[in-house]
Order: C-alpha cells, then sequence, then structure tokens
C-alpha cells in the first residue's frame, strides 16, 4: 500500500489530541491521537502520514513538524518554586508553558499575561517568558485585552501606514476626469444608529413601465489605498475591521474608513456603482458597472427607515424628500424577495444576540432586530454582489468570489438523523439544493423545535469562504457571488474593486497577468482573517453575556433546550443566552444520553431539543465564560 502523506495544520483539542485540517481543501480532517501528535501543537504546521480508519474519521500520525504555529500564548500565571506555568485561555492549546526562574518579570499568581516560547523541549512543556501583564484574571480590561492579544489584533496602524493616511487629501476635480456623475441622483445611506464608516449608498427610480432602476454605489477605497502602499500591506494582514461591543479595531486607519471613503451626505465621494435594471417582476434584465462620484443626500438609521415605513407621520414629514424613495425600496424589495423565493435560498432565523454598552457601561443583551429596513439593504448589497460576481465569471477574470458549497454527505446525513429523533421524516436527497433545506424550514415553522432546527441546520451547512474558483452559494441559491460592498471594512472587497477597475481601465489581458497567479492566495488569507475575527467577536461577546447575565443570579427565565449532551443540557433565553444544567443538577436517577435522538432520560425524566423549560441562574464560570443554569421543577 502506497504511503499517503499529507501537509496541513494541528487543530488541537484540550483533551490532548488533535485533528489535522489539511491543506487540500477537498480532504476531510484526520484524527491524530496524543501519542500520535510527537510534540505538534495547535496550529503547527506538520507533515502527517494516515495510518488506518477509526469510527469515520481517517486517523493520521505526525511525521514532522515543519513550522511552529505560535510563539506567543495569552493565559493565566501560577507561580511555583522553579518559576512558574502559563495556562493557555485558548484550551485547543493543550499544554501549559513552563516560566524558568528569572523569566516571569514580576508576573504573581493570578495575572492575565502574554508569554513568549522560544523553546519546545521533546517530551516536556514548551518554555517561554512573561513578554506583557495585561492584569489581574476575571477583571473586565485584561479579559477584554487578553482576548484582542490572543487573537493577533492590533489597535494601532503602524507609524509609517497612519503617515501615509495623513498625507492622503480629499479629491479634486481632476479625479472626477473619467467618473460618472451620479451626483444629482437621490442617493441615501442607511446604516446602524451608531456607524460611523458609510461604505454604501443606494438610489431607486421607477419607470413608467413598472421596472426598477436600482443603484448600489460603494466607497472606491482603491482610489486611496493603492496596491503594496503601506496601508494596503496592514490591510491585507488585518483582512476585516473587527468589531465589539465598545470598540472597534479597523481595517484601515480613521482618516480613510470615517472621512475620505466614508459617504457622508452633503460631500461629494468617490465610488463604484452598479446599476440595475430589474423588470416589474423583480428579475434582472441589465446592469451597468462605473467609476462615479456621488454625493448623498440622506444619513438615514434602520430605525428611521423602519418608522418611515409604518407611517411616522413625523418623520415622513421630516423626511419628505427622500421619503417616496423609501416607499420604492420597500416595494422592490417585496418583489426580490418573492423571486429569491421562488429560485431557492436557505432563509434561516437562527436567534442571534445584538450585545450593546451604554456610555455608563452598562451592559444590555437583546435578540438581533430582523426588520424590514435591515432587509432592503441585505437584499440590494446581495443583488449587487450577484451582478457584479456574474460580471466577472461571463468576463473570465482572475477574481474573489464568495462561495458556500453544498454540505457534506455525512454532515447532511447527521441533519436528516436529527429531524428524525424530532419525529420529522425527511427523505434523502442526492442532489440536494438550497431549497430542500428552505422546504424543510418551511415545514417546520410551528414545530416546538424550530429554532433548534435552524441552528442544527445551520451547523450542517459548511462554512462560507473565499475562492478563486466561482462555485454556487449553496445558502443563497446563486451561482455567481462575491463580496463587492463593504471595501472599507473586508479587505477581499477592496481586492475585487482593484481587479474591477483593472479591467475596465486596462481590459482582460492585462488582468489576466497580473492577478491571475495571486488570487487564490488573498482569497486563502482573507478567509483565515475571517475567521480569526469571527472567533474574537463570539468571544468578546460570550464574555459580556457572562457579565450581563451575572446580575440576574437567582431569578427565572423561559428558556429552550438548545443543546443535549452526557454531561447536561444547554438551554436557550429569548435574548440569545446560552447556559449549562449539569447532569448531577437534574432531579432523578442515572441518566442515559441517546447521541441519535439527542435525548437525555432516566427512565423517568426526559429532556429533548427544543424542549420549553424553566430556568433559574444558578453561577456563571468565568474561566468558560458560560452561564450556569438549574432547571425549575
Amino acid at each position: 500500500m502506497k504511503r499517503k502523506l499529507i501537509e496541513g495544520t494541528i487543530q488541537g483539542n484540550e483533551k490532548g489530541y488533535g485533528f489535522l485540517i489539511p491543506f487540500d481543501t477537498e480532504l476531510e480532517d484526520f484524527f491524530i491521537p496524543h501519542g500520535e501528535l510527537r510534540g505538534a501543537m495547535h496550529k503547527d504546521t506538520v507533515l502527517c502520514e494516515a495510518t488506518s480508519e477509526k469510527g469515520e474519521r481517517t486517523v493520521a500520525r505526525v511525521l514532522k513538524i515543519i513550522e511552529r504555529g505560535l510563539y506567543e500564548i495569552v493565559g493565566t500565571y501560577t507561580s511555583s518554586r522553579s518559576g512558574g506555568f502559563v495556562k493557555p485561555d485558548d484550551k485547543k492549546y493543550f499544554s501549559d508553558i513552563f516560566i524558568p526562574s528569572g523569566k516571569g518579570v514580576r508576573a504573581k499568581t493570578g495575572d492575565k499575561v502574554v508569554c513568549k516560547i522560544y523553546a519546545f523541549p521533546h517530551g516536556k512543556c514548551p518554555e517561554g517568558l512573561i513578554k506583557e501583564i495585561l492584569g489581574k484574571r476575571f477583571t473586565r480590561l485584561a479579559e477584554l485585552k487578553s482576548i484582542e492579544k490572543a487573537y493577533g489584533l492590533e489597535n494601532v496602524y503602524p507609524k509609517k501606514a497612519q503617515t501615509y493616511a495623513n498625507d492622503l487629501k480629499a479629491p479634486t476635480e481632476q479625479d472626477l476626469v473619467d467618473r460618472c456623475d451620479y451626483r444629482n441622483l437621490l442617493t441615501m445611506t442607511i446604516d446602524g444608529e451608531d456607524s460611523r464608516d458609510f461604505d454604501d449608498a443606494v438610489s431607486i427610480e421607477k419607470h413608467k413601465d413598472g421596472s426598477y432602476l436600482l443603484g448600489v454605489h460603494i466607497a472606491d477605497v482603491t482610489h486611496y489605498v493603492k496596491e503594496g502602499c503601506p496601508i494596503d500591506v496592514e490591510a491585507y494582514k488585518r483582512g476585516t475591521s473587527v468589531y465589539f461591543p465598545e470598540s472597534v479595531i479597523p481595517m484601515l486607519p480613521e482618516k480613510l474608513c470615517n472621512d475620505l471613503c466614508s459617504l457622508i451626505s452633503g460631500v461629494d465621494r468617490l465610488t463604484l456603482s452598479c446599476m440595475i435594471s430589474i423588470d416589474k417582476k423583480g428579475r434582472v434584465y441589465d446592469y451597468t458597472l462605473k467609476k462615479s462620484v456621488i454625493n448623498s443626500k440622506a444619513r438615514l438609521t434602520y430605525n428611521k427607515v423602519q418608522a418611515i415605513i409604518d407611517g411616522d407621520k413625523k418623520l415622513v414629514k421630516e423626511y419628505s424628500k427622500v421619503a417616496s424613495s423609501i416607499y420604492l425600496m420597500n416595494e422592490l424589495t417585496d418583489l426580490l424577495i418573492r423571486c429569491r423565493e421562488k429560485n431557492g435560498y436557505v432563509n434561516l432565523d437562527v436567534k442571534e444576540s445584538l450585545v450593546s454598552v451604554d456610555q455608563k457601561g452598562q451592559i444590555s443583551v437583546s435578540a438581533t432586530p430582523r426588520d424590514k429596513a435591515h432587509r432592503i439593504i441585505e437584499e440590494f448589497m446581495i443583488l449587487a454582489n450577484v451582478c457584479i460576481a456574474t460580471f466577472a465569471y461571463e468576463n473570465k477574470i482572475p477574481f474573489i468570489y464568495r462561495v458556500h458549497e453544498r454540505p457534506d454527505q455525512a454532515k447532511y446525513e447527521f441533519f436528516l438523523s436529527f429531524l428524525a429523533g424530532l419525529g420529522l421524516n425527511v427523505k434523502y436527497n442526492e442532489n440536494l439544493s438550497s431549497v430542500d433545506y428552505q422546504n424543510i424550514l418551511d415545514n417546520t415553522v410551528n414545530h416546538p423545535a424550530f429554532n433548534v432546527i435552524n441552528r442544527v441546520m445551520l451547523r450542517s451547512m459548511q462554512k462560507a469562504k473565499y475562492s478563486d474558483l466561482c462555485k454556487q452559494h449553496f445558502g443563497l441559491g446563486e451561482e455567481y457571488y462575491c463580496h463587492f460592498t463593504s471595501p472599507i471594512r473586508r479587505y477581499p472587497d477592496l481586492y475585487v474593486h482593484r481587479i474591477l477597475k483593472e479591467f475596465l481601465a486596462n481590459g482582460k489581458d492585462f488582468v489576466f497577468k497580473k492577478y491571475s497567479s495571486v488570487a487564490s492566495a488573498v482569497a486563502l488569507k482573507s478567509s483565515q482573517n475571517e475567521r480569526n475575527a469571527m472567533e474574537a467577536e463570539r468571544a468578546v461577546d460570550d464574555y459580556y453575556k457572562v457579565l450581563y447575565i451575572s446580575s440576574f443570579l437567582g431569578e427565572q427565565f423561559e428558556g429552550v433546550i438548545s443543546g443535549v449532551t452526557s454531561f447536561g443540557i444547554f438551554v436557550e433565553l429569548a435574548n440569545g443566552i446560552e447556559g449549562l444544567v449539569k447532569i448531577e443538577s437534574l432531579e432523578g436517577g442515572q441518566y442515559s444520553f441517546d447521541d441519535r435522538r439527542f435525548v437525555l432520560s432516566d427512565g423517568v425524566h426526559k429532556y429533548k431539543l427544543g424542549e420549553s423549560v424553566t430556568i433559574v441562574v444558578a453561577g456563571v464560570n468565568m474561566a468558560e465564560k458560560r452561564a450556569e443554569f438549574t432547571l425549575v421543577c
């Protein structure tokens, strides 16, 4: 039998084993027992050999550590006679780091620290030194700084890039020479209440034949961020802006994201405009892409737009110049939604939490709003992204697409098994499409476990990613899709703008020669940065949720069982906060866990997914960033 050698990255587990994530994305993950890691740690790049089958997963062993993945770890310091140890916050890094005497730099037990690893002795813990003390464990500032450091997020822009940004000037008349002048169009921005950077504006007209002309105008960031300039280098490194309840770590310096590239009302701004012609049935029949200049006529918020749609007379009068356009946008959105429902897409209704902090530091957690105003902008941005991706594909130019592949067979079968456990028998479809998933949602909308079905469905789907290859977007039911609409906060959007402008100016051959060999690397880096940012945002949100729920100790709430495990049940509250009810706190005797039907039972008491329960907030586990509940019997 020929040896199967695979290169990839180690993903550790707190229990000491790991998984190989192959660089070849066509391969599944491999399980690596602790004894076969041979000193490899979380995020290390390794060469492995496949060895055997274990259940549904192939087992591998590490042959060679090609490159260490982490040299800095954030964790909690504990002193000892011989020095001390740092316990990593990231449980995937399953080994403590030994800090020899003299390398602790005044760190004390319980301090949150940044540790620099300098040695990996065979058969022993890695060795390191304390690089920075962040503060006392569990204090708000130290915990938030720890998360930023753990995910490699930098608040301060490098001096060279900041100087470059400070020297940038507002556009002159010369910059407008080769642009379509849309300054007389009734354009407007619609964003959140606290938004500071506005990278998209919209305009709309309706013709006598019932058709619409929708304009999606996106900030032309690449006019300022030239390829290879100090800002571009740093933006590529960051990949995306990262949003926390009390702060933002931006991809671009403030002068760009909050000033020169922000589509501020009443100010001339450079844009790329996608002008989309839509017939009276909601179908696109033409679109054009133009370098342009706009002057936004109004800065609106989702709340105000929703109020205007709902008939708030005071706001309708205040925004009389744009109210009719808002009504048209609402009308067009209804058409687009009906059209997409007909063509097929997965309209998940997963509860997301909105964590906010007021000026006094008070935390609130609520369900993320899903009103019509948000849906209008969402639909318009999706449509523009589809048009731009179609444009790139039809012109056969190197590009970065946003792809979302079909669920893999194992996860799809697991999802069907989960549904069967709820008494819902859904027929397996070898040619699974988004229509099949949407039908499941439509047929279970009144099921008590509907919210859980949404969440498990989401987990069964692949993660969306960036790719230089055009593949379908399963969730949206679209053949061609990209991210074009947020170049202030996402690097792939900025890069897409750069390719499109080069194509418009210099043609296909020039673009192919310049970008065909690098697009895949930009796509991979963008996907990695996106995942890192999402994990950091989730970690911060989890911390705030624990702080919030800790003020309700002893209080009762209604919830739904969102997870069933061998060690207890998870209950989700209406605001999206989830807590664990430990198995030892449950009433009754010896419990057994049915992992096919997701039921925990002792023969008398039974707990299953989707069941409504009443809980008491029993405590919080700050180390795990998790709430702990008990059931009200």
